[in-house]
């Protein structure tokens, strides 16, 4: 490349121009949704596989009407990654995976990416229907595939508005899917 200065240096001029003007687009792109998640382009991002992932759950209105378990998940990486469907969440010592919540928005496929910093979020709604109830502060968190499989899950404690360990207690509950946007209007 070297051997023509002159091209060289008008192609390098050149390319730097066009690279600069893409990157524009693509941060404008980006930029658009809050809290720096937005609908993913395929061949911009990877999947993320948890690992790059750091959650924080905060338990909401112990004991209410609408009590649920609000999680975020921050992408502590450097690269973005995207977040699709809804988390396989466990509570407790449960086996179960739950249900999707069938008032949340139907499908979930739309690929949303979490690019280094940003977050997503998803809620676990809590009922109680009966006296058979279940009690802990405690529950699992993986990430979901395009295909619906679930990746690695990790452990997490759930907390009130004030940092201190809380306790929720469910006989039933399903889960929302990820959103850049926090649920139930907070």
């Amino acid at each position: 490349m070297r051997t023509h200065r002159i091209r060289t240096a008008a192609l390098t001029a050149a390319t730097a121009t066009l690279t600069l003007g893409l990157t524009g687009i693509v941060t404008v792109g980006e930029a658009g949704a809050s809290q720096g998640a937005s609908p993913a382009k395929p061949t911009a991002t990877r999947a993320c596989n948890g690992d790059e992932m750091s959650y924080s759950v905060v338990h909401r209105f112990a004991g209410q009407q609408g009590e649920h378990l609000l999680i975020s998940a921050t992408n502590a990486d450097a690269t973005p990654c995207w977040v699709t469907s809804y988390p396989s969440v466990m509570l407790g010592d449960t086996v179960d995976v739950l249900p999707h919540a069938a008032k949340d928005a139907p499908g979930g496929s739309a690929r949303i990416t979490v690019r280094p910093g940003a977050k997503v979020y998803s809620a676990v709604s809590l009922f109680r229907d009966s006296a058979r109830t279940h009690t802990s502060g405690d529950l699992s968190i993986a990430l979901r595939d395009r295909t619906g499989d679930t990746g690695p899950g990790t452990d997490q404690a759930a907390f009130d508005g004030k940092g201190v360990p809380s306790k929720f207690t469910w006989t039933s509950a399903d889960v929302t899917n990820w959103n850049p946007t926090k649920p139930y209007d907070f």
